[in-house]
C-alpha cells in the first residue's frame, strides 16, 4: 500500500470580499477553567422555535458532542453539536449557565 496524498482544496469565489479560514481539527481539548463559552438564545431559522446556543468550546469534535450529550441529558431536552456549537432546544439558558458553572467553565450570558 502506498501512501495517501493529503488533498488540497480550493475554493473560488466572485464574491470581492470573500476571505477563506481554514478550519482544522483542534489537536488537544482545553481543561473547562480555560474555556470561555458564551451562552444565547436564537430563534433564527427554527420556524420561531427558541433553541439555546453554546459556542467558544475550543476542542476535539468527539469532546464537543460528550458536552452536548451531558446537557441535553441534564435538561432533558433535544440538540445537537457540529460546526463548533452546542445548539439545546428550548429556553433553557440559565439552567445551561449553572451546569456548565458547575463543570468549572467561564460561561457568559450573551444577549437579554
Amino acid at each position: 500500500m502506498g501512501k495517501k496524498k493529503k488533498r488540497i482544496n480550493v475554493v473560488y469565489s466572485t464574491d470581492p470580499d470573500y476571505s477563506y479560514e481554514q478550519e482544522g481539527e483542534v489537536e488537544d481539548t482545553l481543561p473547562n477553567n480555560e474555556q470561555y463559552l458564551e451562552v444565547y438564545i436564537e430563534k433564527k431559522n427554527r420556524a420561531g422555535k427558541p433553541a439555546t446556543v453554546i459556542r467558544g468550546f475550543v476542542g476535539t469534535t468527539e469532546d464537543l458532542k460528550a458536552l452536548a450529550k451531558q446537557l441535553k441529558t441534564k435538561c432533558g431536552v433535544g440538540g445537537s453539536a457540529k460546526d463548533g456549537e452546542i445548539i439545546i432546544q428550548g429556553l433553557v439558558r440559565d439552567k445551561v449557565m449553572d451546569i456548565l458553572q458547575k463543570d468549572h467553565y467561564n460561561v457568559k450570558r450573551v444577549g437579554g
